[in-house]
């Protein structure tokens, strides 16, 4: 697999036939604006779909300040790219925005994307606008303000992904069409009848094998009723954590509160004077003749106020009378001290989030973007308890946390006393979620340094770096958010009517609705010639009119013009089915050939 920012990208004119223009481009033409891995992998989509037969002509528009990706961007073959200053009517008008067939907002800044696409609305009141939105309770006061919107999040889609993953589950996709609603299950949780497709045989950690003919572990599957594997999963965390808090509650809070309430100087110090207050207690004892109360009483007193001076008494009497006050003097800045030191270190803890108390069976996430906070708040709604850590005092997530009484660290997870202030030594996993491949790899490292068998799940995009690291080092799971949203964003783009993305490891599946038009290369074929083993899957079949589509669909079955596919598929089997199912497509006596899969589609 190559790093992601060194495909080959496929030129405009591999898409589909070359088009040579000799008047004004007639190709259907799509505005981005953005910066970042999403932009890439909603532009390598674009790059590879089609409309009726044609290529698409894509600009990109970058602001300034984002020359790190922007390098990266402009070597994209086949990709206008514009810098401008602000995104305002003007620089629209300058991409070409009239007459264009859609526009994508992928910017991480929610107000920006609302100000740009009221912009763009006035240079093209009937443009498709795709806006990524991490506020999503914004969705419903700003779809009124335009006629063709849809509004998605990246971090709410690839959020279920990361918490099933840090809980050992598979992804928790579920969706519901035509009266069914369909989960992604193990195989061995759900009955044989409910299974409706295979999606992967995950059983060899180094061969991945997606939609295969037999074999598949992983399944889509109707839901009947049960909980899912995650809510399953999350039970169990949570009774085995109060199991772990009441086997250990009884000796850790003394020892740990006496650990941090002051430093081993002062400790070991304290410690030494009360041992020679005690030493001379026990010999005031014996030549007083008093009982070991009124020996300690006399030491005391001695001690913390003084006595009187008597010169009557044995020098042996007056050196310890000497000695005791001596001691007085010693001690009593010392307990003062420890106390200001362990009010001092008490201060210290709550502002840097760290709460007193070793903690047991918790998840640690680090990194409060947008996928981080949403993955905080999913756990918590759980009912597990959370610990966050990110470098910046106030990130995204700063205020939920404080909301919903999470301990927020702020600290460099890269290094190892951040991850133990966090109790990574004890904790269920690790859930590594902030935007720099090296930091991840390093907080993942010294958090199995610290805890051999910790469950480790890393955001890396860098597939290639993935998998190294993940066969290497043995990390449990590495994902991609950009990739596992990607295909929602191209589809919303394209009016494709994609139902649901499935992530598998660092593979995306997504399950769309295909329909076969007149005169295309499946119109008069069978259901056999729409589906492609590891590549295309056909789940439903319907004919115009139909009520319900046929489930279990034979597939020697005819295919008319009309008919309505629900499949399964990988990207690049999806748009081979779309060019099959268009009227642009080769003749049904031709070869159609499906493209393989490219380097870094994970």
């Amino acid at each position: 697999m190559a790093d992601p920012w060194r495909f080959r990208m496929r030129r405009v004119g591999e898409s589909g036939p070359k088009v040579r223009l000799r008047g004004p481009d007639s190709r259907p033409h799509f505005v981005v604006c953005g910066h970042d891995a999403l932009v890439f992998h909603v532009l390598n989509g674009l790059l590879e779909a089609e409309i009726d037969g044609s290529p698409l002509r894509i600009t990109l528009l970058m602001l300034p300040g984002r020359q790190a990706d922007a390098a990266q961007l402009r070597r994209l073959q086949g990709v206008r790219v514009i810098r401008a200053d602000r995104l305002d009517e003007a620089t629209f008008r300058a991409a070409g925005l009239v007459g264009a067939k859609g526009l994508a907002l992928l910017d991480q800044d929610d107000v920006g994307n609302i100000h740009a696409a009221l912009c763009a609305q006035e240079v093209e009141p009937s443009l498709r606008v795709v806006m990524r939105m991490f506020n999503t309770n914004l969705a419903t006061g700003v779809r009124r303000l335009f006629p063709d919107l849809a509004m998605l999040s990246d971090a709410s889609m690839a959020a279920p992904a990361f918490v099933a993953a840090a809980l050992g589950e598979v992804a928790p996709t579920h969706f519901r069409r035509d009266g069914r609603t369909l989960h992604v299950a193990r195989r061995s949780d759900v009955r044989p009848e409910d299974v409706v497709c295979g999606l992967a045989d995950t059983r060899d950690e180094h061969r991945l094998r997606l939609l295969p003919d037999a074999g598949a572990d992983l399944v889509l599957a109707e839901a009947t009723g049960q909980a899912p594997g995650t809510e399953i999963a999350a039970r169990r965390l949570v009774q085995a954590r109060r199991r772990n808090r009441l086997r250990h509650w009884r000796k850790w809070p003394v020892t740990h509160a006496l650990r941090s309430f002051a430093t081993r100087k002062i400790g070991m110090a304290t410690i030494a004077v009360l041992a020679l207050i005690a030493i001379l207690g026990y010999v005031t004892s014996q030549a007083e003749h008093v009982s070991i109360w009124e020996a300690i009483y006399l030491t005391l007193v001695t001690t913390l106020s003084g006595a009187d001076p008597d010169v009557e008494k044995e020098a042996s009497g007056q050196i310890m009378q000497v000695v005791l006050s001596l001691a007085g003097l010693a001690l009593v800045p010392l307990i003062t001290a420890a106390v200001v030191e362990g009010v001092v270190n008490a201060r210290l803890a709550l502002t840097a989030g760290r709460e007193q108390g070793e903690r047991r069976g918790h998840v640690v996430v680090v990194g409060l973007g947008n996928v981080g906070t949403r993955v905080m708040a999913q756990l918590n709604d759980f009912g597990i308890e959370v610990v966050a850590i990110d470098k910046a005092p106030e990130p995204r997530g700063a205020v939920l946390a404080r909301r919903l009484g999470i301990t927020l660290i702020v600290g460099d997870a890269a290094l190892e006393e951040t991850l133990r202030a966090a109790s990574v030594h004890s904790c269920a996993a690790l859930v590594v979620l902030s935007t720099d491949d090296v930091a991840n790899l390093q907080a993942a490292l010294n958090g199995r340094a610290i805890q051999p068998d910790l469950r480790v799940v890393l955001r890396l995009f860098d597939g290639d770096f993935a998998e190294r690291i993940q066969t290497a080092f043995g990390i449990d799971i590495s994902r991609s958010v950009s990739y596992l949203a990607a295909p929602s964003f191209t589809a919303a783009l394209l009016h494709r009517s994609v139902i649901a993305t499935i992530p598998v490891g660092r593979h995306a599946l997504v399950v769309a609705e295909v329909r076969v038009q007149e005169g295309s290369s499946l119109d008069g074929t069978t259901l056999a010639d729409a589906g492609k083993a590891g590549s295309v899957r056909v789940i439903a079949h319907s004919r115009p009119g139909q009520v319900r589509p046929d489930w279990s669909p034979d597939p020697a079955d005819p295919l008319a013009a009309g008919d309505q596919l629900m499949v399964v598929a990988r990207q690049s089997g999806l748009t081979w089915l779309l060019h099959q199912a268009s009227t642009a497509a080769a003749p049904a006596g031709e070869t159609a050939t499906l493209p393989a899969p490219r380097d870094g589609q994970r």
